[in-house]
């Protein structure tokens, strides 16, 4: 259903309400603090992201709901301690993204001159190139490159955003078949690394660097060839999850344990569980 601006806020007015009601009636909605609600709000976006990766409309919207919830409770909080509110959110949020959009909204005569080069951009490369740039000149915005990627994201998710950030100012390969080479360079690292793991800690530790280089070259090569690695990594682990409780089930069917079963038996499943996906 297609709303109308003003039925769109009403609607936020309606959440900030309950808000309001909630925050002052509720026992637990009372006592929560932004510490309190931070667990609670990796939770939501984690529900959003299986949603959006089950492409499931009807819950994207619901967790939509639950994640533009803990903005308002946040902003709630923020508005009692008299440091910000909802309308300091929403503003910031669009100075923001005005500031960081010189090809669509004119920059002012006083502003950088990147914001006034950048004012030329046709096309999504330009605009990521000069975004970065355009961050780093910004009043309060990161003063690096690398500063807007979060120490508390999983680390693969933080690589792909580390390099992605670094292309844009022109780090990168210059041709992207030349990450091969670096790939294979480092699993080749990795392989002699391990020949000597049983020699002690620091050996191990070794191998263990060896690894995330290999990891991180991966992951390089995933974003050269415009693959997101946790979308594809969190596909295959649905996959494994859906093949392997097949495993389990036929195994449970005919009274036997995964223990007692051998590779071949269990690998005979696998590929029945496979051919069942096609």
């Amino acid at each position: 259903m297609a709303y109308t601006r003003e039925n769109q806020l009403q609607a936020f007015n309606r959440l900030l309400d309950v808000m309001d009601e909630l925050r002052e009636k509720c026992p637990w909605d009372h006592k929560q603090t932004i510490d309190s609600l931070r667990p609670n709000t990796i939770e939501e976006v984690y529900e959003l992201s299986d949603a959006i990766m089950n492409h499931d409309m009807t819950n994207i919207s619901k967790e939509l709901g639950d994640v533009l919830l803990h903005i308002v409770f946040y902003s709630k909080i923020g508005s009692e301690t008299g440091d910000f509110d909802i309308a300091d959110v929403c503003n910031k949020l669009c100075d923001k993204l005005i500031f960081r959009h010189p090809h669509v909204y004119p920059p002012k005569e006083e502003e950088p001159q990147i914001t006034k080069d950048s004012s030329r951009a046709t096309d999504a490369d330009q605009v990521v190139k000069n975004w970065e740039q355009i961050k780093q000149v910004e009043k309060g915005g990161n003063k690096s490159v690398l500063a807007g990627v979060p120490n508390s994201l999983p680390p693969l998710l933080k690589a792909y955003r580390m390099q992605d950030k670094a292309r844009a100012v022109g780090f990168d390969w210059e041709h992207k078949d030349d990450v091969w080479d670096k790939v294979t360079e480092e699993i080749a690292e990795f392989r002699s690394e391990l020949m000597y793991m049983e020699e002690g800690e620091e050996a191990r530790k070794k191998a263990q660097g060896e690894l995330g280089d290999l990891l991180f070259s991966i992951v390089n090569a995933s974003r050269l060839y415009d693959l997101n690695p946790d979308t594809a990594l969190e596909a295959t682990c649905i996959k494994f999850r859906s093949r392997f409780g097949y495993v389990e089930q036929k195994a449970k069917e005919a009274g036997r344990n995964l223990k007692d079963m051998t590779l071949g038996e269990m690998d005979a499943l696998w590929d029945e569980a496979k051919k069942l996906e096609k």
